[in-house]
């Protein structure tokens, strides 16, 4: 499965999801639903942006994990 570390990065960055709203022109609402891992697609120029705002590579936000079989 794919995992989605916007918030650790955040948090790194000292940045707020409003902040990097703001900074990436993307709406609270999409960029929760990213941060949240509900998204079940990415555009790459919304990673491009994103990547940008917070200076950081996709494989920073983006991880894949190995699923649990319980799960």
């Amino acid at each position: 499965m794919i995992v989605v570390n916007l918030d650790v990065m955040l948090a790194k960055r000292h940045m707020s999801l409003t902040q990097l709203s703001e900074a990436v022109g993307l709406t609270m609402a999409n960029l929760s639903v990213l941060k949240t891992g509900k998204a079940k697609a990415v555009r790459f120029t919304t990673l491009d942006a994103i990547c940008k705002a917070l200076g950081c590579q996709p494989g920073d936000i983006l991880e894949y994990r190995e699923e649990d079989e319980h799960e």
